[in-house]
């Protein structure tokens, strides 16, 4: 049926490692929109990656829309993205798409993988139409030059919107650590203290990697009466358009690949990742 997404489609096979590039361009992307079809959308950008050679990474399609991160060659990189935004079945999904691209070293992926999912970052609400509340997203936006004046404030707090281990690796300072093992366990800490917030008219900032998680749980946390704030663009854009971004941040940011963490000036941590077996999107 058009728009159910099917979990149990086939991935993509892997490529030779000889076929894998030793450097290029890593993106990172995800939209909010509705798919009509998802599997059609999933086979469709199967086909599209397939093409360029040496593409590899994860893509993630539901009827919300799409999360994912790619790696290769620049040039087939921006093929690919052109390729998207043009065709007929994924132009919803990729045409203007913002993207995080920064470059890589060693490749960050072991194969292409596109799967079709029920949420494309399970917050574990149920009746949360994100295509539709994007307006509400936009307007808790803090772009990142505002954002250290924000998190200063006394009435504002902190949250990090990620799982301990993600915290562990690296964190802005004075933010709270929900202590959550994954994003479907953080609803359960934000109902626990919205009492407190709403009764001190304490103002929530959060931020997380690259900016899904904290879209796709603004509009829900402003209908439990909250005022949201969240980082525009996330960690990633922050250290992209802050210099001294160390000023604010500790450690590294944890990334969903074989590059493990960057630092403040988006460079690879250089730790070994044979462990990692299938670096995808942040769920």
């Amino acid at each position: 049926m058009p728009g159910a997404p099917s979990d149990d489609l086939a991935p993509m096979t892997s490529p030779a490692p000889s076929a894998l590039p030793s450097s290029g361009d890593h993106i990172a992307f995800y939209r909010f929109v509705a798919v009509p079809d998802v599997d059609a959308a999933v086979v469709r950008v199967r086909e599209l990656c397939a093409a360029r050679e040496g593409l590899t990474g994860s893509v993630l399609i539901a009827s919300e829309g799409v999360n994912g991160m790619l790696a290769g060659a620049p040039e087939q990189v921006d093929a690919f993205l052109a390729a998207a935004s043009a065709d007929a079945v994924t132009r919803a999904l990729f045409d203007g798409i913002v993207t995080k691209r920064t470059a890589f070293t060693r490749p960050p992926f072991r194969r292409m993988m596109v799967k079709a999912k029920r949420e494309i970052v399970p917050l574990g609400v149920d009746g949360l139409d994100m295509p539709n509340r994007m307006q509400d997203v936009r307007a808790t936006d803090v772009a990142p030059q505002r954002w250290r004046e924000l998190v200063r404030r006394d009435d504002v707090v902190v949250l990090d919107n990620r799982n301990s281990f993600e915290f562990g690796v690296g964190h802005f300072e004075g933010a709270i650590d929900p202590g959550v093992e994954n994003f479907r366990d953080f609803a359960d800490y934000v109902e626990a203290h919205a009492p407190a917030w709403r009764e001190s008219g304490t103002k929530v900032a959060m931020y997380c990697t690259g900016g899904i998680r904290c879209e796709k749980s603004s509009p829900w946390m402003q209908d439990l009466g909250l005022e949201v704030f969240q980082l525009q663009g996330g960690i990633l854009n922050y250290f992209a358009q802050m210099p001294d971004a160390d000023v604010d941040w500790r450690g590294e940011c944890f990334v969903f690949d074989e590059r493990v963490s960057l630092d403040t000036h988006l460079r690879e941590s250089g730790m070994n990742t044979t462990d990692v077996d299938e670096p995808r999107p942040s769920e």
